[in-house]
């Protein structure tokens, strides 16, 4: 259970940091509300980063309790770690790309971590 409720909480300390952030880009900006078309704008960046964390990060939240109330295998709880991390990945690919209009490695390799343990876990809960 420490292991799902560590990266369950890991989880929300990057949805609520990204939020944060676009907050406070918000305030630096004099922005109050939307963003920039431009997808190499910080402010369009970090509202994307927060928005695709808030699509993800709850149901992996779900997954992993769900997962972890039922005695788990070793390479479950290593498959939470991995889901966690590919969720910071993304973030950090998505806020360090120069523009969201061109593929970027880190975003890659986040997505399809997310895409791979989360699929896994939803496995792994009917098992």
């Amino acid at each position: 259970m420490t292991v799902a409720l560590t990266c369950i909480a890991l989880l929300g300390v990057l949805l609520f940091g990204v939020g944060l952030a676009v907050s406070l880009t918000r305030g630096r900006t004099t922005t109050l509300i939307g963003h920039p078309a431009d997808p190499a704008d910080s402010l369009h960046k970090l509202v994307r980063a927060h928005g695709n964390t808030a699509e993800y990060a709850p149901l992996l939240a779900v997954l992993m309790l769900a997962v972890a109330l039922n005695e788990p295998a070793t390479w479950t709880l290593w498959c939470m770690g991995l889901a966690t991390a590919s969720r910071y990945v993304f973030a950090i690919g998505m806020i360090a790309s120069p523009t969201l209009a061109k593929p970027h490695p880190l975003r890659f390799v986040g997505a399809l971590g997310t895409y791979v343990t989360g699929l896994v876990l939803c496995v792994a809960l009917v098992i």
